[in-house]
């Protein structure tokens, strides 16, 4: 058309910018952009705010709220097209900013509508700002959008499900006068959600007696609930139902969610089954069978998907960088070259900076035994959070470098960040394998004291391992009387055996008297008990033991190589 030198029109201009922003097209967008600019229509108010759409899909907000500014006139149009695109998968995310907005907007003198209020509702969704959306609830009963508009009550119903404020969904849900089909599924989708399977098969059954049909959104959070339980019958139940009312090949949500839950009940041929069953590769579906793979621990296969996606062309995410790196970061084909071929492609991607793909790195990293270009990836997070630090921190631990990672640990502290009892389970670690006794005591009893976070059995573990190896074993035995349940028998065995590194006979029979009343028919508990008494001289004892154990018939289970000779 401008070959044949047509001039474009602003109906023109807005028609492909919003083709552009549909399809993904940014780089011709942009094109378009200077042609706008060269013609003049900048200033259009249709162009416009197709431009702030198209930049605001690229998450380029900064150019997009310049262009909304540079605007003679906003209407309603053009400001529910800003709420939206700070609301997006993928756009900004700043829901602090989205509030602000809609302040200015009010100021402007532009009146809001039930779209308006579904963007907000979903920005506070987004970052579960539950007393910013309680306010705009107010304001939307206020108003009559809540009684008046269908969308705007779903909106709330999903809002308050989102911020973990159960009681509220189900009240937005009863003040609904005529629930819609998309109301019931998402109701029954909260309560599959937050594990209330009976009331959600019961609101199901009430759905459905009141004609609603059941939609992708109910089976999806009942599919959710079977992954996360583990239970594979009601799964396959859905799954019947699934392929009853013809919903298997209409929705990428569905098949992600069967492809997931089988793979997390450990049917990963079923997994498998269902993913070929579909012609069409979705990226989706790809990432929910690699999480699947992982999940059973076939990681060779997950590494080897990601090489098929990346040959048949379907995309890649933070979510299948993520998903691959820590495949491999468990593999037998894990080397420092492998790292660094999925770490470029991570950059050529732009999803370097994705916390999740550098949590990732971080770990794979380290587990190559360099954790200096870990630390290089955690220099280059843009904001690092809880997680972040304490993959470093974990991969410091790793490599023997407990001192580096308490360093970490106190800049994130100073920044404000609260430790887990992740982080603090790492950070004993690298205490425990740097022999950094003192230090690893401070940290343990600041836990409670200043962190407010009571001890758990694996930090007495990790507390016991580092005092046993330091030779401090009263201190440990009197630490593990301490514990939850006054310790396990994986304590106790560990203090037993620190007895028997430092020749500590006298802790040593107090250890393993304890030990054999805590496990007297465990054969390995057995065998380290003799094996002590019998290094201390104690033979009589030793043999006493042995006796015992095979009177009881306590034996080892014996191996057996699965290397077939011969196919024999």
């Amino acid at each position: 058309m401008v070959q044949e030198g047509i001039r474009e029109s602003p109906s023109t201009f807005s028609s492909v910018l919003g083709f552009c922003s549909d399809a993904g097209f940014y780089g011709e967008g942009i094109q378009v952009h200077c042609r706008v600019i060269t013609l003049g229509f900048s200033l259009n108010l249709f162009i416009g705010s197709s431009l702030v759409d198209l930049y605001m899909h690229m998450g380029h907000d900064d150019v997009a709220f310049k262009l909304f500014n540079e605007l003679p006139e906003r209407n309603l149009a053009v400001w529910n097209l800003v709420f939206r695109g700070y609301c997006e998968p993928g756009g900004p995310g700043q829901s602090d900013k989205l509030l602000e907005l809609f302040s200015k907007m009010g100021l402007d003198g532009v009146e809001p509508n039930g779209l308006t209020f579904c963007y907000l509702f979903r920005g506070c969704s987004n970052q579960k700002l539950l007393d910013e959306g309680k306010q705009l609830h107010c304001l939307t009963v206020k108003v009559g959008w809540v009684e008046s508009n269908i969308f705007v009550a779903n909106a709330l119903v999903d809002f308050y499900s989102a911020c973990g404020s159960l009681v509220d969904a189900k009240k937005s849900f009863d003040s609904i006068p005529v629930e819609d089909v998309i109301s019931w599924n998402s109701i029954v989708a909260v309560y599959a959600d937050k594990g209330l399977l009976f009331d959600a098969l019961k609101l199901f059954s009430i759905m459905q007696f009141w004609g609603k049909r059941p939609s992708i959104r109910s089976f999806v959070g009942f599919l959710n609930w079977s992954s996360g339980s583990s239970n594979i019958q009601f799964g396959k139940q859905i799954h019947s139902y699934v392929l009853k009312l013809g919903f298997d090949h209409g929705s990428m949500y569905i098949q992600s969610a069967l492809i997931d839950m089988y793979g997390k009940c450990g049917d990963i041929e079923s997994s498998v089954a269902v993913y070929e069953s579909f012609l069409e590769r979705t990226l989706e579906c790809c990432n929910s069978l690699m999480t699947s793979l992982l999940h059973c621990g076939i990681t060779e296969d997950v590494v080897e998907m990601f090489g098929l996606m990346v040959d048949e062309g379907v995309g890649l995410d933070e979510v299948t960088f993520s998903t691959t790196l820590k495949a491999l970061s468990v593999s037998p084909l894990i080397s420092l070259t492998s790292c660094r071929l999925l770490h470029c492609c991570a950059i050529k991607s732009g999803f370097e900076s994705d916390t999740a793909v550098a949590c990732s790195l971080i770990d794979a990293y380290s587990r190559c035994g360099h954790v200096e270009l870990s630390r290089l990836v955690f220099d280059k997070i843009p904001s690092p959070n809880v997680i972040c630090f304490t993959s470093i921190i974990n991969g410091y631990a790793r490599n023997g470098m407990g001192r580096e990672g308490l360093e970490i640990f106190q800049a994130m502290v100073k920044k404000g960040l609260k430790p887990d009892k992740v982080t603090f389970l790492c950070a004993l670690t690298g205490c425990s394998h740097s022999g950094l006794v003192e230090e690893g005591r401070s940290l343990f009893h600041s836990m409670k004291s200043l962190h407010g976070i009571c001890p758990e059995r694996q930090h007495f573990s990790c507390m016991v391992d580092m005092l046993g190896r330091a030779g401090l074993l009263d201190e440990a035995q009197e630490l593990l009387q301490r514990a939850p349940g006054k310790g396990d028998s994986v304590m106790w065995s560990s203090l037993l055996q620190s007895c028997r590194v430092h020749g500590n006979e006298i802790v040593g029979r107090r250890v393993a008297k304890i030990l054999m009343e805590l496990e007297p028919e465990d054969p390995a508990v057995c065998l380290q008990a003799s094996n002590f008494y019998s290094e201390s001289g104690e033979f009589k004892t030793s043999m006493q033991i042995r006796e015992c154990a095979y009177a009881r018939k306590v034996t080892r289970k014996i191996g057996h190589s699965l290397i077939e000779i011969k196919s024999c």
